[in-house]
């Protein structure tokens, strides 16, 4: 009897030392993704701030310049939803190969995204220099069609290096440091508010561009994103241990294939999504040129 009373407590405790493990452990876990999603989460913040201070300095031009600029935004961000899906294909292809020590699938998912973007920036480029046509062909009137069309041909250059700057964001997020691209685009923020007050309004000498001042601020900040982005990718620790510039222009069909696999329901859901958000905006550009902004708002990534 006294060897059995002896083991009870032993038995007991070894439920509560499983649990104590357990819980532990989802500490652990639940600390590291939070380590790893809040920088993702605070460079969306920072990447809707960044827009929202573009509204508030193209609301000062006028009423009209804000419904075009709702509209235009409305209409490149239909075109570009469908990249942005295919460029995050990038993050789960760059993570299995990390996963499996195969840094040289690690560096062909970047550059085939890379290569993705490229290809990519020449439709949008092309529908956004052809807004207005569009716009009227929508049944938009033609003083916020043509306003709309300044504003993105200021920013429709902006698509390769913005696309690209997304492609190297999946990838840091791919390989789990992703504290770079939340940095650049914090800085980013006061630089774009900086260049639009400059180029929108017409300071320091300057000629006053208005919307094109505004779109042309937005491009110059992506590709200096860019750039910053291709900076560490290339040059910082860990990324250049995986040689992102090694072999840039080989065009490798398998890992394009897997990109396209993985990436085109994601684009196709988008666009769903993003289409119906866009015609709501379009059919309320037909009532009214300054209430497409509330749908601006309500879902503007």
């Amino acid at each position: 009897m006294d060897k059995i009373a002896k083991t009870k407590p032993a038995l007991i405790s070894r439920p509560e030392g499983t649990r104590r493990a357990a819980i532990r452990r989802f500490s652990i876990e639940l600390n590291e993704t939070a380590k790893f999603a809040l920088p993702m989460v605070l460079t969306q913040v920072a990447q809707v701030a960044m827009m929202t201070t573009d509204l508030a300095f193209i609301g000062r031009i006028s009423a009209e310049a804000l419904a075009a600029a709702a509209l235009a935004g409305r209409l490149y961000l239909i075109s570009v939803t469908f990249g942005v899906g295919l460029l995050s294909a990038i993050a789960p292809l760059a993570a299995r190969a990390l996963g499996e020590n195969n840094l040289g699938a690690v560096q062909r998912s970047l550059r085939m995204g890379l290569w993705v973007a490229l290809i990519l920036s020449f439709p949008i480029t092309a529908v956004a220099l052809r807004a207005e046509q569009i716009l009227l062909a929508l049944g938009q009137t033609p003083d916020v069609a043509q306003l709309a069309q300044q504003y993105l041909f200021g920013l429709a250059f902006g698509t390769a290096p913005a696309l690209a700057f997304l492609a190297i964001r999946s990838f840091m997020g791919g390989v789990n440091r992703p504290q770079p691209v939340f940095w650049i685009t914090l800085t980013a923020i006061p630089l774009n508010a900086l260049l639009v007050y400059i180029l929108a309004y017409g300071k320091l000498g300057l000629p006053r561009l208005e919307l094109f001042g505004a779109g042309l601020a937005t491009t110059l900040v992506n590709c200096g994103m860019f750039l910053a982005g291709l900076w560490f990718a290339a040059l910082r620790w860990p990324f250049r241990e995986y040689h992102v510039l090694a072999d840039l222009w080989r065009f490798d069909w398998r890992a394009m294939r897997q990109l396209i696999a993985i990436g085109t329901p994601i684009s196709i859901s988008s666009s769903i999504e993003s289409g119906l958000f866009g015609a709501t905006s379009l059919l309320a550009g037909l009532i009214s040129n300054s209430w497409p902004l509330t749908r601006l708002l309500f879902r503007f990534p």
